[in-house]
């Protein structure tokens, strides 16, 4: 597609000119990241769907939502809307699971079995203590350790000042902290098989 060295507010641009082509770029270059984000939240395969589609096609319908002249990135500003619909239907939920979900583990072969059942569970439990949390220690979380968003970045999606997410951050680790550790797991451990 012609379009694809085009940068996000030059599409976001043509969108709102009502460009197909522009509006199906942004959609395949950012879909997975927005997904991620709602998944992370939802802890649902189909909810974080969902929610992603039901945002890019209020986008679509009501391109002017997006205003190029508060000088915020698109995908910031996206993540923001994303963020908040995927808050919206967590608290419109009355049904919450926490240990149920299957997270695949790419193995490189060098682990034994027993290795391999302690690093999924561990996953299992950290992802459960993530869902334990209130929903914007959840966001502020997801935004800058999965997404990699910086503090400012993440602070302008949730709408609180860098202070205000920092807060949140910290919060959110002493809510994983202390749900592991009243699971019998290290938390130092926890993390690093986590993120092996």
């Amino acid at each position: 597609m012609a379009l694809d060295h085009d940068n996000d507010e030059s599409l976001m641009a043509r969108v709102q000119r009502g460009d197909h082509q522009a509006f199906a770029c942004l959609v395949e270059r950012h879909s997975g990241r927005f997904y991620a984000v709602a998944y992370r939240m939802l802890n649902n395969s189909a909810e974080a769907e969902d929610v992603v589609q039901d945002c890019f096609l209020k986008l679509w319908n009501k391109p002017d939502m997006w205003n190029n002249k508060k000088n915020a990135k698109f995908t910031t500003w996206f993540f923001r809307v994303v963020t908040n619909a995927s808050i919206d239907r967590t608290r419109r939920s009355v049904k919450v699971v926490h240990g149920d979900t299957i997270f695949e583990h790419m193995s490189d072969g060098r682990s034994s079995a027993e290795d391999q059942m302690f690093e999924d569970q561990t996953q299992k439990e950290l992802e459960s203590a993530i869902q334990s949390l209130p929903v914007r220690q959840r966001a502020a979380l997801n935004l800058c350790f999965y997404e990699g968003l910086s503090n400012k970045e993440a602070a302008d999606v949730l709408k609180v000042n860098v202070k205000a997410l920092e807060s949140l951050l910290m919060r959110a680790k002493a809510g994983v902290k202390n749900y592991l550790m009243n699971k019998g797991f290290m938390y130092e451990e926890t993390l690093k098989g986590a993120q092996g």
